[in-house]
C-alpha cells in the first residue's frame, strides 16, 4: 500500500536549541500511523542533533537543500555524501524559493536530483506555476516544462516524490482550492505515465505545497490524486503540524 507523505519544510527558522526541544514534544506526542510517513526538514545546523534524536522513532529526516558535488571547492554548500552520512533520507530539490530568489535553475535542479538518487537518498522535486502565469493560462505548460527539464536523462523515477507548489500559494495564505490542486496533480500523474509508464505514475508520490493549514489539510487529503502535503510555516507550531499530521479524510 502506498503511504502518504506529510512533510514539514522549516525553512530558516529554529535553533539547534528550539529544534531538538520541538522534535522532543513532536515524538511524544505522535500517534503511531500506519498509512503515512512524517518527514521534518530542518535547517542543515540542526540535522545532526535531530538525526539522534529520531534513530528510534518513525520520524524520517530531510534536507532543505543541497550542492551536485560529493566534495570539492565549494565554499559554503553541503554534499549529498555529508547529508546521507547523518540519516538523511530525503533532499528538497528545487523549492520555489531556490528557484526564484537564489537562481537555480531546472538543468541545476536535474543535477541535484540525480545526485541526491545516486547517493541513496529520495528526492522531492519541486514544480510550480507564478501568479501571473496561472492568470494566462500557463499553469500545465509551466508544470510540464520543469518536470520534463528536471528528469531529463533521469531514469531512477522510483526514487521521487514530486510536490506541485504553486508559486502565489506560497506564504501567502492563499492556498490553491482542492479541485485545483487536484487537476495539476492528475495532469503530473498523466505526464509521468507518458514518459515513464502507468505503473510508475500510480505510484508516484505527488504532494500539495502552498499555505497548507489544519483548516484545508482534510479537504486536501480528500482528493484522489494528493498524496501528502510539503507543509511550510504551519510545521513550525506544534499543535498546528499535528493537526496536519493527523488529517481525516
Amino acid at each position: 500500500m502506498k503511504k502518504s507523505l506529510i512533510a514539514g519544510n522549516w525553512k530558516m527558522y529554529k535553533t539547534p536549541k528550539e529544534s531538538i526541544e520541538f522534535v522532543n514534544s513532536l515524538i511524544k506526542n505522535l500517534k503511531d500511523y500506519e498509512d503515512r510517513d512524517v518527514l521534518i526538514c530542518p535547517p542543515f545546523t540542526s540535522l545532526y542533533p535531530i538525526s539522534q534524536i529520531i534513530k528510534n522513532s518513525k520520524l524520517k529526516l530531510g534536507a532543505q537543500n543541497v550542492y551536485f558535488e560529493n566534495e570539492g571547492a565549494f565554499t559554503g554548500e553541503i554534499s549529498p555524501i555529508m547529508l546521507k552520512d547523518i540519516g538523511v533520507e530525503y533532499v528538497i530539490c528545487g523549492h520555489s524559493e531556490r528557484r526564484n530568489i537564489f537562481g537555480e535553475t531546472d538543468e541545476i535542479i536535474n543535477k541535484k536530483v540525480k545526485k541526491v538518487v545516486e547517493t541513496g537518498m529520495k528526492a522531492i522535486l519541486c514544480v510550480g506555476e507564478k501568479l501571473e502565469e496561472r492568470e494566462k493560462g500557463e499553469t500545465f505548460k509551466v508544470v510540464e516544462s520543469q518536470v520534463k527539464k528536471c528528469l531529463e536523462g533521469f531514469d531512477k523515477i522510483e526514487e521521487i516524490v514530486i510536490a506541485y507548489e504553486p508559486v502565489w500559494a506560497i506564504g501567502t495564505g492563499k492556498t490553491a482550492q482542492p479541485h485545483q490542486a487536484e487537476e495539476v496533480h492528475i495532469f503530473i500523474r498523466e505526464l509521468i505515465s507518458k514518459i515513464y509508464n502507468k505503473d510508475i505514475a500510480e505510484n508516484l508520490i505527488i504532494l500539495y505545497g502552498g499555505s497548507v493549514k489544519p483548516e484545508n489539510i482534510d479537504q486536501l487529503m480528500k482528493e484522489k490524486n494528493i498524496d501528502g502535503v510539503l507543509v511550510g510555516g504551519a510545521c513550525l507550531k506544534i499543535d498546528s503540524f499535528l493537526r496536519i499530521i493527523d488529517y481525516r479524510r
